[in-house]
């Protein structure tokens, strides 16, 4: 792998995902260049202009430009946020025809112009679209990388937090499976300020219900947001950001992500929500956690879900 000299990443998709994610890096002082493409240009000229402005406040200088594809040569990551939008009442899986046509367009000018880095895809359905974007760019899996669960995970931890009135930090749960409807949350190995969720499960009868309806309200989030304001894009641009920060900053550290399963969970050949280690190469391994029963049997679901649409589209993956 060719690794960059500084740590330039080209963002695919000014939309409001994308610019909550520009502004969240350039907050962070995570990246050294960020190099925006867009197809509405005037509105990217204002984008532009207008998060320089901001530089001088930020813990780092963070050149911000105008890109194009030739800006992949050298880049670090190349970031996709492109494609329609989801739309008030439509599941993530309604937008796989309109946007896995646009992914393959975007993946193909990426890589005619050299790229050689790590792939992080945010666009809908970001599971599908993170295999397709594997699958047209013929990179190794371990640096093709999809947002995943990074932002429903987080919404349980706030969400948890809120129920605990500790801070969302001192809550580690996962949400693993599709990035949509058929996600689910893994209490088994949970646990709120260092004390188990599966002790407190096996105490109180009376705690799994509660929980699971937080757990509804999690994944049912996006569509009280979308219909409120029209889109997801601060808690999604700063999950990418926190992606981003432990590729560029090599920090090893476990991320819930969409990653390539080879045999983990019993499952081969297909992107899905699931903790991996991230660092400067990539994803180095999947984190395989252990299910209860009922949590396997809701996991398997959900892979399934998404291996009917994948085979839809790469046929040739089957068997």
């Amino acid at each position: 792998m060719k690794v960059s000299v500084g740590n330039k990443i080209v963002l695919i998709g000014a939309g409001d995902v994308g610019v909550a994610y520009a502004f969240a890096l350039i907050n962070q002082g995570i990246c050294d260049h960020l190099a925006i493409i867009d197809i509405d240009e005037k509105k990217l000229e204002g984008n532009v202009m207008d998060l320089n402005h901001g530089v001088v406040w930020a813990p780092s200088r963070t050149k911000v430009t105008k890109g194009t594809y030739a800006d992949c040569e050298d880049a670090a990551m190349v970031v996709i946020c492109a494609g329609a939008a989801q739309k008030p009442g439509e599941t993530r899986l309604q937008l796989v025809d309109k946007n896995m046509k646009i992914m393959k367009s975007i993946v193909d000018d990426v890589m005619a112009n050299g790229f050689d880095g790590i792939f992080l895809v945010a666009s809908n359905p970001v599971d599908i679209l993170t295999y397709a974007c594997w699958k047209d760019s013929g990179l190794p899996a371990h640096r093709v990388i999809g947002s995943g669960t990074v932002l429903d995970s987080a919404r349980f931890r706030y969400m948890l937090g809120e129920m605990y009135e500790v801070a969302p930090t001192s809550v580690h749960s996962y949400i693993i499976g599709e990035h949509g409807d058929t996600e689910l949350p893994v209490l088994s190995s949970a646990t709120i300020a260092g004390v188990s969720m599966r002790k407190q499960l096996e105490k109180d009868p009376e705690l799994e219900p509660k929980l699971e309806r937080i757990f509804e309200d999690t994944r049912d989030m996006a569509y009280k947001i979308i219909d409120a304001k029209g889109s997801t894009s601060y808690g999604i641009g700063m999950g990418l950001a926190r992606i981003s920060r432990a590729i560029l900053q090599n920090q090893d550290v476990a991320v819930p992500v969409s990653a390539l399963l080879r045999g983990e969970y019993g499952e081969e050949n297909i992107y899905i929500g699931t903790p991996a280690i991230v660092n400067r190469r990539g994803i180095r391994r999947v984190v395989e956690l252990e299910l209860t029963e009922h949590e396997m049997d809701r996991f398997k679901h959900s892979a399934n879900t998404l291996r009917e649409i994948q085979e839809k589209f790469f046929p040739a993956e089957e068997k």
